[in-house]
């Protein structure tokens, strides 16, 4: 009789038994954004999908170089360089010159990643910091729109082809005081920036990634509902001038930013009371900016502005520690 021999195998915690890994998180967001992207194409034209093929391979190219000058192995098939390049594109209006992604992809990985030590240890989200330098360094490009293949009359309600769309509806409610219907805003059928118009696709998608709890989804609620409440509050006080809630949750990048920017796993709290507060700050910062701000969307900014602070709310709402050892 043979004695079946079994090493015992000793290791720290966390125990944690799951075949998750930070590709096939990454790869999964890549596969949800495809809906919201191909409906992009469709609305803008291919030149979409150039912008997106350029931006990807600018921040694979951008990584790598980075990583090699740091004298590190590149990885690939982390594919976060893949999901940094998307994003980016997704956040920037359809016209927006090829030359101008090439920089801002560059920016988003060496200035945004890279430079704080690659994948997990950036504290902005990469894609963020690109459109932001892109916002300041081409202010022209970034606010200039073009007209989807669809579009909802705003009088009528009824869709009609080849619409125009000098404006998106966030600045045409801010500056001309011009509403959007919100069957336009919620499937996208409007202007706005290449991913952000259609809050249908972007929320499909999104649910894949909640039911994998790849999102924690306290954040994106927390955001929706403090956006929501502030945006009812002042437009039952000014109702001739402030939008209700419902607009300030389907018209621009809110969307987009509360479900695939504000979840992000490294720039995003660690505990669930902070997950709250974080993705409540966020919403206030919303309403702040688009309301009182000279910009008609805060997006963006709020998601930055908050990714600072997330070390603070870690320190501030990390459980206690009800027992230690003491002293031998």
């Amino acid at each position: 009789m043979e004695n079946n021999k079994q090493a015992l195998v000793l290791s720290t915690s966390p125990h944690i038994k799951n075949n998750e890994s930070v590709p096939k998180i990454m790869f999964s967001v890549i596969l949800t954004l495809i809906p919201a992207a191909a409906f992009s194409v469709y609305q803008f034209g291919l030149y979409i999908l150039l912008l997106c093929v350029v931006s990807v391979a600018t921040c694979i190219v951008s990584e790598y170089v980075v990583v090699r000058l740091r004298k590190r192995p590149f990885t690939l098939t982390d594919y976060s360089a893949v999901v940094t390049g998307i994003l980016l594109v997704m956040v920037l209006p359809p016209g927006f010159p090829v030359y101008g992604v090439i920089l801002g992809a560059v920016v988003a990985i060496v200035i945004g990643k890279q430079i704080f030590g690659g994948i997990g240890y950036n504290i902005f989200n990469p894609a963020l910091i690109g459109r932001a330098f892109l916002a300041a360094t081409y202010p022209v490009f970034i606010s200039k729109w073009i007209q989807p293949r669809i579009g909802i009359d705003a009088l009528t309600g009824t869709a009609v082809a080849d619409a125009l769309s000098s404006a998106t509806p966030l600045a045409s409610m801010k500056f001309d005081g011009i509403g959007t219907p919100f069957i336009s805003l919620f499937f996208g059928t409007t202007g706005g920036s290449i991913g952000e118009t259609s809050a249908f696709l972007i929320i499909l998608g999104s649910l894949y990634l909640i039911s994998k709890k790849y999102i924690k989804w306290r954040i994106p609620a927390s955001i929706f509902v403090t956006v929501f409440i502030l945006g009812q509050i002042f437009h039952y006080i000014k109702p001739d001038q402030y939008p209700g809630g419902v607009f300030h949750l389907f018209a621009g990048g809110l969307m987009m930013g509360g479900l695939y920017m504000a979840t992000d796993m490294v720039t995003s709290p660690l505990t669930k009371k902070g997950c709250v507060i974080f993705g409540a700050a966020i919403g206030f910062l919303v309403i702040v900016i688009r309301l009182f701000g000279g910009l008609p969307e805060g997006v963006m900014y709020a998601i930055l502005f908050m990714n600072a602070f997330v070390p603070v709310i870690n320190r501030a709402t990390k459980p206690k520690i009800f027992g230690t050892w003491g002293p031998a």
